[in-house]
């Protein structure tokens, strides 16, 4: 275990235990913003399209049944404006951060190799870096990095946890970037459907990749469009030759997206309905915290997309976390995504509409 532990960074989110005891002491209760976690009901017809699968007594494929990899052709070209996926371009997951976390590991890389990510990122790029023991660099702009011994660059756009949105123009430089150089490009873009100031767009985009899928894989899960963090259901689109190898890899690891999630997965991929209630009731939220955050004295960063606001008082994020634990509010320090956010605090607009309502009042 030592050797273990010895590779990982210490888990961050138990340096915010103590502020979370005090938040809770609040005589109101604590206001959790501090974590994405979906908090409204899982639609009904995915419920069902569950409850219809549960009688799945045989194992499940790695690939997913055909009618999953239709439902998510379906909506690569729908949703993504993606040309040209086929069943080969595809493939389920169990849940992003899995998929992110062994990566690095299930490609083959090692001592020697370097995984690149933005400066401000989901600390799992870099574990999944360590868990194979391959070197690992952050960028600002990742057409300026060094591309020797570069086998993977991460993009993640909608940005977690600035809310950042990527333009066409950057993403196309970046892939173009990255072919030249022969640098494998997997973009994060599990927050695509939640823009608010700005359209997102993804890798898989004619106008980004220009027809061809060749060196790019986009990363989606249905955690935060359809509320099913509890199902882990994702999958990947992209590069045939690298999705066909990992799919022999994750054969032999059983890495399998259960019967019943697959089903869920397929009804949530065809419907559209649902993702626009859920974005209606993030987006109240998401103006009622902001309203109250810039009234609290904040600055709100980026945060044209995503479920968080990226906010500063111009100060340690650790003394804004004890400010607002005071408050009986949790909020996320923002050097738990690298020392370039140690001034802010990633606010989560994913608590339900009471708690939001008395966040609000706390902080006016």
């Amino acid at each position: 275990m030592g050797a273990v532990s010895s590779r990982l960074p210490v888990f961050p989110w138990d340096k915010l235990e103590p502020y979370k005891a005090t938040a809770a002491a609040h005589p109101g209760g604590i206001v959790d913003l501090s974590v994405g976690t979906p908090v409204d009901p899982v639609p009904e017809r995915i419920q069902k399209a569950l409850t219809a699968a549960s009688d799945s007594p045989g194992y499940p494929t790695v690939w997913g049944k055909p009618e999953l990899r239709d439902a998510i052709t379906g909506w690569c070209e729908r949703r993504l404006g993606a040309r040209g996926i086929t069943h080969r371009g595809v493939l389920p997951v169990v849940g992003s951060k899995e998929l992110v976390a062994w990566l690095p590991t299930q490609l083959g890389l090692g001592p020697g190799d370097k995984v690149a990510y933005p400066r401000l990122a989901y600390p799992t790029y870099e574990v999944g870096a360590r868990l194979a023991r391959a070197e690992y660099v952050a960028y600002d702009d990742p057409t300026e990095l060094d591309p020797a011994g570069l086998k993977l660059l991460w993009l993640n756009s909608p940005s977690n946890p600035t809310g950042r949105v990527l333009t066409k123009d950057e993403l196309a430089r970046t892939v173009a970037w990255a072919r030249e150089h022969g640098v494998l490009l997997f973009s994060d873009e599990c927050y695509l459907e939640l823009g608010w100031e700005a359209e997102p767009v993804s890798v898989l985009h004619p106008d980004v990749c220009g027809g061809s899928h060749e060196g790019i894989v986009a990363v989606h899960s249905l955690s935060k469009r359809s509320n099913l963090a509890g199902y882990r259901a994702a999958f990947l689109a992209g590069d045939e030759a690298v999705l066909g190898e990992l799919l022999q890899v994750r054969k032999h690891g059983g890495m399998m997206t259960p019967a019943p999630v697959q089903a869920a997965t397929i009804a949530a991929l065809s419907d559209d309905a649902h993702v626009t209630e859920q974005r209606a009731r993030y987006a109240a939220r998401r103006t009622a915290l902001r309203e109250a955050l810039l009234a609290h004295g904040f600055r709100i960063e980026h945060s044209e997309a995503s479920l968080y606001l990226w906010a500063t008082r111009g100060e340690d994020c650790w003394s804004t976390v004890a400010h607002l634990a005071e408050l009986g509010i949790l909020v996320a320090p923002g050097d738990f995504y690298g020392p370039a956010g140690d001034h802010f605090v990633r606010v989560a607009f994913t608590a339900t509409d009471e708690r939001v309502a008395e966040a609000v009042r706390r902080l006016s």
